[in-house]
């Protein structure tokens, strides 16, 4: 696949997304396609995760479903793009079809309300939050909902913007929708519950393993839009990554809220509660714990600036392997 292609492929599909995202008149008549790839996961787990099943057979199983994941959504992004017109028409629609694989006007859009909704009460800022944590909105404070919102904010760059925007980079639309399928099963069914404990080990695996150079990537953008923001503290977001990323429970989400905690002078991550369960996590950034309805304006502003990094860096990478010598 010609590189130079695929880079301004990403580079389209980021800009498209950016300034159009993906309308509800759209969502209303077609869905989408998270939604089509999340019907199909759905349906491979009533059909093959048996409870009755011994252990390796339900880790089998969930291999299995991953495959058939991967291979329905790549086999069904090639046939589409098997149709579409050769030259700039062809481009352009295969470059919307991969904004849809992303998500920066629609994360910018829940992460503010957050803060819009602190600046009206606690109460509303803990509705606004729930709607992108799976925290207990009602165990947060004003801070604790702050934080949230920031740390929702820096893991959702990396999951939903940077790696879907990589993938597409590398390996065109087949592969950024493969990414986004492999994240939508690691969502579903890469939980360590009693039903996808076994079933969800390939998918949550997987995840891991795709999303590796995405979340250092994202680190970097961070930490040079820090360099670039008034008031943000580049070296505070690099030695926070140095310091702290490998320390998080995830293999990935460490690198970018490492970074914007240290690029804000905050602290994020530590012990938090989901579903009435304390779950022990390491800090990350030594700043303060005080976060409020300011931080989250202050990540935004550092959050569209790394975006615009990231197109400039995709589009530098095909104008240098476009023009000749």
């Amino acid at each position: 696949m010609d590189l130079a292609f695929t880079c301004s492929l990403a580079v389209l599909a980021l800009v498209i997304e950016a300034f159009a995202g993906y309308s509800q008149g759209l969502y209303r008549l077609f869905g989408h396609p998270v939604t089509w790839i999340g019907t199909l996961i759905g349906w491979l787990d009533r059909f093959l995760n048996h409870e009755s099943e011994e252990a390796q057979a339900r880790r089998v199983a969930g291999i299995a479903a991953l495959i058939l994941t991967l291979a329905a959504v790549i086999g069904c992004t090639s046939f589409v793009i098997s149709f579409l017109p050769e030259g700039l028409i062809g481009t352009i629609a295969t470059a919307f079809l991969a904004s849809t694989l992303l998500a920066q006007r629609s994360l910018w859009q829940h992460v503010s309300a957050v803060a819009t909704g602190l600046n009206a009460g606690l109460a509303e800022g803990r509705k606004a939050v729930a709607q992108i944590v799976g925290r207990d909105p009602d165990a947060l404070d004003e801070a604790g909902v702050a934080r949230a919102a920031i740390e929702s904010l820096a893991e959702n760059f990396s999951d939903a913007v940077v790696a879907p925007a990589f993938w597409v980079a590398i390996l065109g639309l087949p592969g950024g929708a493969a990414y986004k399928a492999a994240n939508t099963a690691d969502s579903m069914i890469g939980h360590r519950t009693p039903r996808h404990e076994e079933f969800g080990w390939a998918a949550a695996r997987f995840d891991d393993l795709i999303n590796l150079p995405a979340s250092r990537l994202a680190a970097a953008f961070l930490c040079v839009a820090a360099f670039l923001l008034p008031g943000a503290s580049a070296r505070g977001a690099v030695d926070a990554v140095r310091r702290d990323a490998s320390q998080h429970r995830s293999p990935n989400a460490g690198w970018p809220e490492a970074a914007m905690a240290g690029a804000l002078r905050l602290s994020l991550a530590g012990p938090r509660a989901y579903g009435g369960v304390m779950v022990e996590d390491a800090y990350m950034g030594s700043g303060r714990r005080d976060a409020t309805a300011a931080d989250i304006r202050r990540a935004l502003a550092l959050y569209r600036l790394a975006c615009g990094l990231q197109i400039a860096a995709y589009a530098v990478i095909a104008a240098v392997l476009i023009l000749p010598g």
